[in-house]
This record gives C-alpha cells, sequence and structure tokens, in this order.
C-alpha cells in the first residue's frame, strides 16, 4: 500500500505489568474486541525480592506483559496501520470509503481494501475481523445499523478479492461504541466514523 509520507508513528515497549493487590486497573472489557493483551510473562516475579520494595503487607497482583505496538498514520489521517505482535489492525475512514451516510463504496475503496487483502493474503490469516464504527451523531440505533452495513460492504470485498473459503469472518457494526477520538469536534468525529480489519500475524 503506497504512503507519500507518515505522520504519526508510535511505539511501545513490552513491559511487565505488576500491581499491588487491591489497586484498581482497566479491565479488558473496556477496551474494543480484539484488542486483549494475549502475551505472557516470560520471567517469573520474585514476590519477595527486595528490590521491589513493597509497603509493609502488600503482596504482587499476577504479572502480565503488554503487547508491543506500533502505529503508522498516512499524512492525511484516511488510514491507519496498527501492528502488535500478534496482530495486524487497518483503520480506514468511513469518508474515504462512503459517501456521507452510505454504505456504497467509492471509487477509491477497492484498491484500498485490495490492498488489505493482500497483507491478509502475506500473513496466511485464516480469521479476520470487519468491524464497522460511527460517530455520535444521530440516533445510537442508526449508527448501529449504518456501522454493520458498512462493515459488511468491506467484507463482500475482501471476500471477492481473497476469493478463499478457508478463512473464517467476523463482521460486526459497533455504531457509536468504541471511539477513539473526542466526539466534541469534527476532527474527531471523523476519526470515529471508520472500519477496521484486524487479522492475526504471522507467528515466528
Amino acid at each position: 500500500m503506497t504512503r507519500t509520507r507518515l505522520t504519526a508513528i508510535l511505539t511501545t515497549s513490552a513491559l511487565i505489568a505488576t500491581g499491588v493487590v487491591g489497586t484498581t486497573s482497566a479491565h479488558a472489557d473496556d477496551d474494543p474486541p480484539g484488542t486483549e493483551i494475549s502475551a505472557a510473562a516470560p520471567v517469573k516475579v520474585d514476590p519477595n525480592d527486595p528490590d521491589l520494595k513493597l509497603p509493609d503487607g502488600a503482596t504482587l497482583a499476577q504479572a502480565k506483559v503488554l503487547d508491543i505496538k506500533s502505529v503508522v498514520e498516512d499524512q492525511s489521517g484516511d488510514e491507519r496501520r496498527e501492528d502488535t505482535n500478534t496482530s495486524v489492525t487497518f483503520a480506514l475512514q468511513a469518508e474515504v470509503l462512503f459517501g456521507k451516510d452510505s454504505a456504497k463504496l467509492g471509487a477509491e475503496a477497492k484498491s484500498r481494501i485490495t490492498g488489505i487483502a493482500e497483507e491478509i493474503k502475506n500473513q496466511n490469516a485464516t480469521r479476520v475481523r470487519v468491524f464497522g464504527f460511527t460517530d455520535n451523531l444521530g440516533s445510537s440505533a442508526h449508527g448501529d445499523v449504518l456501522s454493520k452495513k458498512r462493515a459488511n460492504a468491506v467484507h463482500d470485498i475482501l471476500t471477492e478479492t481473497l476469493n478463499d473459503a478457508g478463512i473464517t469472518y467476523e463482521v460486526r457494526g459497533y455504531g457509536e461504541q468504541y471511539p477513539i477520538a473526542d466526539n466534541s469536534t469534527e476532527a474527531g468525529r471523523k476519526k470515529n466514523r471508520r472500519v477496521e480489519v484486524s487479522f492475526p500475524r504471522t507467528e515466528g
């Protein structure tokens, strides 16, 4: 997929996350589907190690490893790619794919989706998720229906391009759920109107 310029690259390092029992932390249910942390802690943490300097009576929560994440967005912001050690996610803004309040794919859409299909093929992915999202304008029910129709339209191009019965697809419309930007501004709402395609990364 051709990009004229990269405007944002963000990488977070893999960390061993431990906490004191009784502290609160974000729950997986608060995150969009498909973003659950999947890696396992590579080392055992000794809870009696004096270098931990825990408060008296405190104990460690179970250790876990946060996925390495790399985020690349093209200059226009129309397309975003997120890579972790376990998966690849493409997010395409709705305006690039569809007309206003429409689920009919526009002229540019097929070439962009075909590029994603090539990456799915390169990763030998057998499971693909296609999720649609909207901003918070209009009714929630309308957003749910529109986001599902848009996800279905992208799914149709993927299946046509890949022509592979061995791939299992999960297609859903989440409407205004799981915004990635502030819905109080048009710039934020534009980012939230999107279709995401995600699939596992090839191991090794």
